[in-house]
């Protein structure tokens, strides 16, 4: 099982890494430059072992407020030109609408992670035919109500018949299967204990695709443990999630992750 991207192959014989770099206004508030702070942050991620790092412009966090496509595109866009020029590994844009993607696309990104499961008007047809991999995530509900309505019932079950019909409507589009990466969507319109039986049957939702878990930092980790930081939290729940056949883990604090994983796998 690999994941083809512009320059390469990415093989999973271990688990792989995905940083997350949020270029949101809010997250860089040292006083520096905000873009200036980004880059450097993606290259300190990368040297602490990001095999592959995730731009965001839009939060979608309790409460967050939605930005325009433009908006989105003005905020990745200067970070994004710079790591796509000189990172050596694939950099990846967190977005559902298909106006970013393109944009990024044409700017050199190397992944479409879409937490919408690439269900926008286009955005199927547009990830297809510019031959990037795609990151194909389960969202209940949609963008406007996924923090107000939770699944009922058998997540694990209803989440793998929605990565089913995503990966047939991606191969009928003419997406290759070495580029799909399925993501379960962890704390997208799912209770905790569905988060936690998620978690724990990750190997499920392969589908003959490398399986991206991201429990970084959310807020069901606090209850379900106790006593740790979120970053220790996060390691915590990562070993879970490789132990349960993950590949690719995103998350805030590389470091703490690589060391969890090469201490305790």
């Amino acid at each position: 099982m690999e994941t083809s991207w512009r320059k390469g192959r990415i093989s999973y014989e271990r688990p792989r890494i995905m940083g997350i770099l949020n270029v949101t206004p809010d997250s860089f508030s040292d006083g520096g430059d905000h873009y200036r702070s980004a880059s450097e942050h993606a290259f300190r991620m990368i040297d602490e072992g990001a095999d592959m790092i995730d731009i965001g412009g839009e939060s979608t966090r309790p409460g967050f407020t939605p930005v325009s496509a433009e908006e989105e595109i003005r905020r990745i866009m200067p970070v994004l030109l710079e790591l796509a020029g000189s990172a050596d590994v694939p950099v990846s844009v967190d977005t559902w609408k298909p106006e970013v993607a393109e944009a990024a696309i044409d700017a050199g990104a190397d992944i479409i992670n879409d937490v919408y499961g690439l269900r926008a008007d286009g955005m199927m047809e547009l990830v297809a035919s510019s031959g990037v991999a795609a990151v194909i995530m389960h969202m209940h509900g949609d963008p406007a109500t996924l923090h107000s309505e939770t699944m009922e019932g058998d997540a694990v079950a209803q989440v793998v018949g929605f990565l089913k019909e995503r990966k047939a409507a991606a191969l009928d589009a003419g997406m290759r299967e070495d580029r799909m990466i399925m993501d379960p969507g962890v704390g997208f319109g799912k209770s905790q204990m569905q988060n936690v039986s998620i978690i724990g049957s990750a190997g499920e939702f392969s589908l003959g695709c490398p399986v991206l878990i991201g429990a970084s930092r959310k807020r069901f980790l606090k209850t379900q443990l106790p006593g740790m930081s979120a970053d220790e939290a996060t390691a915590e729940m990562s070993l879970r999630a490789v132990r349960a056949g993950a590949n690719i883990l995103r998350v805030h604090n590389v470091a703490a992750v690589r060391d969890a994983l090469e201490k305790h796998l």
